[in-house]
């Protein structure tokens, strides 16, 4: 079975992580589907525990990640900000950055695997 690596990069403010692998998969899916319910349902968590990811993202940050529509005639809907897109994208290049500084430390590391 080959190895997987896995960065997992986490920002902590004050008691609160304020995004981490998590709470950007809740963003992509909110991105890709405009709703916090059917984001939480793709991840298999319930909606008040999306909420509350989106409600702590939302303090964290200087202003919100995530906004909702008013509802309407098909419910309204949810959204990333600019803020929210930038805290995304950011966040995957950081990731990308990390893989590629770390990939000869890490081929030296899977080499010494079983």
């Amino acid at each position: 079975m080959p190895a997987t690596v896995q960065f997992r990069l986490r920002i902590v403010k004050g008691e609160d992580i304020a995004v981490g692998p998590g709470k950007i998969d809740l963003l992509e899916q909110i991105r890709d589907t405009g709703s916090i319910t059917a984001a939480a349902r793709a991840l298999g968590m319930s909606y008040r525990r999306a909420w509350l990811l989106v409600d702590t993202m939302n303090r964290c940050f200087r202003r919100p990640v995530v906004e909702a529509a008013a509802g309407g005639e098909r419910g309204g809907g949810t959204h990333l900000t600019a803020l929210g897109e930038a805290v995304l994208r950011h966040y995957r290049a950081a990731e990308r950055e990390a893989a590629r500084s770390a990939a000869p430390a890490v081929r030296a590391l899977t080499r010494l695997l079983r």
